[in-house]
């Protein structure tokens, strides 16, 4: 018995048609867009006058049915209205296209049998064409007919043309592609849509201090400390030390909140009065609308903050006692810093929170997102197989979600999306998913009420040439518990353009992150606590809108959970690290076969190259970076030539053994009957995971020092490049005590001389990519 080919999981370079012309040596031969034209009929229904009745009551309940061949769409009826306005749009494929005749019919809506009011027939022949950015096609009156074409009573305002995706009204438009979508929170489920994340901000209470405290048992030193509640986040101090009524703390609590403030900041001092009973001694709420907000590291002002007490009486009403009880703190927003919502590894945002301190645009990024091959039946419908795929990217504040394309295994989408450039070392990514939520199929075909996703593509803007058009067909990849899947493959065209190749260039040498980062750190536990909850808030803040980006897709785009414990991650890390390690092993048995004379002739240049740097100290370094230029200019010519993608091999998914997958994916914590065991195990899986994370990062740092000459990212690559060539230029003319000297000197320099901000070389450094971006 044959085993079956192994799944392609490669990624292909494509050549398709955008625009309406081609791609000629990575350029376009059109500038007018990434993707490729689809030709549609659109009619807009704009209203209608002086219907007559066809009530017993003399009225009229009118819509308006638009037909081309089996295609039919109609718009919402108004009661009793005989001069309806609905200024609605439809869009029929015109590679669908079935009859030559587009008929739009007004009728009155009835219990049994709708009645024909009239109608206008339009030849496909003599509609016009119109190519954006042309103007609008205004809307013209047409006299209604009935089914012999003669003039009867009414008239309806229309305005139809032959356009494609780029016109302003396919967004908003019915498309044949839905036809057998029904409702309007249906057809609004499967519309296009631009979504923006919440504004996030960092709440710092600094908690100092409170005064007159009453306990109720005054023969008794309180234990006091303070709760503070934010919504869905809940913080409180240390017991105070000072066992008084005037307690002291002088804690830090941090939060996340969003634009625009729902709710207020609740503190409550609270008094342990046994293990399990604390007592309120006082509260308020500080409404966060009024805060002051900071953008550097200057104290802000303290205030002194009424505590109230609530006291519930027998009858259960509840009384508010007014106390001279204060607490002192200081309370702001903190716009220095940037809002973690998403993974460091995949961040496509690093900008701080506040406007005042964003730098201008350094270019900008175009998405085209064109169609999807071989996808995956991801539910059941009539007894077959079926999918009802749409696409969500995310870059920046900015989120998009193509319209979906029902009952098909190959959507074409052809839509373009732009984005807005601050920072290169930035990621793009796009989820495709099947949408659960048309026909009931959340709960009677295995929809489960969740999207499932189909797959996942992500894209380092660092990794990519400026101006040139990436075309290329990206494997659809998902870890199951029976191991790695490929859903099929999403066609995208991805183009970066710089504004300022000097700009660009200049980021290279700032932190990745804003100032306060570094002069003010946050902890580790606090950021992973902090990320955490700006996920909530921000999948809670998409869900609410209109139609929602549901919690299961915000979360899989955030990689939300992607700490959790893994065998099959650490394996991956592992390896990464002996991948790294494996330059110096063989630079080790090259030096090793130099000693033994495998190959004199190269033994003995090395002795003479030996001999040489001996005699003439000062050659040492302007050698070094001298082979490091040549290096990399050698390397060149083997630079990638495609985007980085999520490597099976890399990632081990395709080799991990079916118990780890079952260990992979069980919850959290483990679902195991064993009490002990659960114990135990979940302890193993939260200490491992932190394991795992520095495991990751060594490996991490380790492929960035890869990174300065394999061209991955051609821009760095190019000014470490070109300094080496400066620096064996300037370290051959200066004599090396000169260069020795000045290191010393800088490394032991008083600290009164030394920046808190990152240098940047280190700078530099952090901004090159590593092989995360290719991870599962």
């Amino acid at each position: 018995m044959q085993r079956p080919p192994p799944e392609d999981f490669s990624l292909k370079e494509t050549k398709p048609f955008l625009g309406g012309g081609k791609i000629t040596g990575d350029k376009l031969t059109t500038t007018y867009d990434l993707v490729e034209q689809m030709q549609y009929l659109y009619i807009r229904v704009v209203k209608a006058k002086d219907l007559p009745g066809k009530d017993l009551t003399g009225s009229c309940d009118p819509y308006v049915e638009v037909k081309l061949g089996n295609y039919k769409g109609t718009t919402r009826h108004f009661e009793k209205k005989s001069n309806p306005e609905w200024n609605q749009v439809f869009a029929f494929s015109k590679d669908r296209l079935q009859a030559s005749f587009l008929e739009a019919t007004v009728k009155d809506k009835d219990v049994v049998k709708d009645d024909l009011i009239g109608r206008v027939v339009f030849d496909l022949n003599e509609i016009p064409k119109r190519v954006p950015p042309d103007s609008p096609l205004a809307p013209q009156w047409y006299r209604l007919e009935d089914r012999k074409g003669e003039k009867v009573r009414g008239e309806l305002m229309l305005a139809v043309w032959f356009g494609t995706q780029a016109d302003e009204a396919f967004p908003e438009a019915w498309h044949s592609d839905a036809a057998t979508v029904s409702g309007t929170d249906a057809l609004a489920n499967i519309r296009s849509k631009v979504y923006l994340s919440p504004k996030l901000w960092y709440l710092r209470v600094n908690v100092i201090e409170a005064q007159d405290l009453i306990p109720s048992d005054k023969g008794r030193y309180p234990e006091v400390y303070v709760k503070v509640i934010m919504g869905t986040q809940a913080l409180r101090t240390r017991v105070s030390q000072s066992r008084s009524p005037n307690p002291m703390w002088n804690e830090d609590l941090m939060f996340v909140v969003a634009e625009p403030f729902e709710e207020p900041l609740i503190l409550s001092v609270e008094d342990r009065v046994a293990p399990n009973k604390d007592e309120v001694l006082g509260r308020c709420a500080v409404p966060l609308q009024y805060l002051d907000r900071r953008f550097d590291y200057k104290p802000v002002n303290s205030r002194w903050f009424n505590l109230e007490k609530h006291v519930i009486l027998e009858g259960g009403e509840k009384k508010e006692i007014k106390f001279a009880s204060k607490i002192h703190m200081r309370i702001c927003l903190e716009g220095g810093y940037h809002v973690l919502d998403e993974s460091t590894h995949y961040s496509s945002d690093l900008r701080p929170t506040a406007k005042q301190l964003w730098k201008p645009n350094i270019g900008v990024l175009e998405l085209g997102i064109l169609n999807a091959t071989g996808l995956m039946p991801m539910k059941a419908k009539e007894g077959r197989g079926t999918t009802d795929a749409y696409c969500v990217a995310k870059y920046g504040q900015k989120w998009i979600r193509t319209r979906t394309i029902i009952d098909s295994f190959t959507p074409r989408w052809n839509e373009q999306y732009t984005w807005e450039v601050f920072d290169p070392c930035t990621v793009l990514t796009v989820g495709v998913f099947d949408n659960c939520h048309l026909h009931g199929a959340d709960k009677n075909n295995g929809g489960g009420g969740k999207d499932s996703r189909i797959g996942k593509v992500r894209i380092r803007l660092s990794t990519l040439e400026t101006d040139r058009v990436y075309t290329h067909s990206y494997p659809l990849l998902v870890l199951h518990p029976s191991g790695v899947k490929k859903m099929g493959e999403i066609h995208l065209a991805v183009r970066f353009t710089c504004s300022s190749l000097l700009n660009m260039m200049y980021m290279y040498s700032l932190p990745l992150l804003p100032k306060m980062h570094y002069l003010h750190p946050l902890t580790v536990s606090q950021l992973d606590n902090l990320r955490h909850q700006a996920t909530q808030i921000v999948s809670t803040r998409l869900t609410r809108a209109e139609p929602p980006l549901r919690k299961e897709v915000v979360e899989y785009m955030l990689d939300v959970g992607s700490h959790m414990w893994s065998m099959r991650r650490s394996k991956a890390n592992f390896f990464r690290i002996m991948g790294v390690l494996s330059g110096l092993i063989a630079v080790g048995k090259w030096f090793e076969q130099i000693c033994v004379w495998k190959n004199p002739i190269t033994t003995v240049l090395i002795h003479v190259l030996f001999i040489i740097l001996v005699v003439y100290p000062e050659l040492i370094l302007p050698t070094i970076f001298l082979y490091l230029f040549l290096i990399g200019v050698w390397y060149y010519r083997w630079r990638p030539r495609h985007p980085p993608h999520m490597d099976t091999r890399l990632s081990h998914a395709d080799s991990a053994h079916p118990d780890e997958l079952d260990e992979e994916f069980d919850t959290f914590p483990t679902s195991r009957p064993a009490d002990i065991v659960r114990m135990r195990y979940d302890r193993l899986r939260s200490i491992a995971g932190r394991i795992q994370t520095v495991v990751g990062d060594l490996a991490t740092q380790g492929e960035r020092f890869q990174s300065l000459l394999s061209w991955r990212d051609p821009r760095a690559t190019a000014l470490f490049v070109l300094f080496c060539l400066i620096a064996a230029v300037i370290l051959y003319v200066t004599p090396f005590q000169v260069v020795a000297l000045l290191i010393g000197l800088y490394v032991l320099r008083h600290p009164r001389l030394r920046y808190r901000l990152p240098s940047v070389p280190l700078n530099f450094f952090r901004r090159l990519p590593a092989r995360t971006d290719c991870m599962l």
